[in-house]
């Protein structure tokens, strides 16, 4: 079965640094959260607000050594008054775990997009 992982983060400013170190602190609690092994990922799907383009998001996973598992980026609609800075991830996960079993991540300021997920937020 596969299942969807859910997780939301705020970059501190518009810049390849910044896009990284967010992407992988988030990368990292939701595999941990998960317990996702790399081998059970199908696919992961980035997406960044209209004000974050200075690099991609899904290029940290490379560093990270993930080299094998299918990775997208898009730019999210530009919703007036939407939260800034934001990079959205959705893991595509083979899993025999129950949907209420998969643990969403939204940190920091992303949290205020699913306050009623506040089981992983800093």
């Amino acid at each position: 079965m596969i299942r969807g992982v859910r997780g939301a983060i705020c970059a501190t400013e518009n810049s390849r640094e910044a896009i990284f170190d967010a992407t992988r602190r988030l990368i990292v609690r939701m595999l941990s959260a998960n317990e996702i092994e790399t081998e059970n990922i199908a696919s992961i799907f980035f997406t960044t607000s209209p004000d974050l383009n200075a690099d991609y998001p899904a290029y940290v996973l490379r560093e990270m050594g993930y080299l094998q598992i299918p990775l997208m980026c898009a730019t999210e609609i530009d919703v007036p008054g939407g939260l800034p800075r934001v990079i959205r991830v959705l893991i595509h996960l083979n899993t025999d775990k129950k949907q209420s079993e998969i643990r969403h991540l939204y940190l920091g300021e992303a949290a205020r997009m699913r306050p009623d997920l506040n089981g992983g937020n800093e």
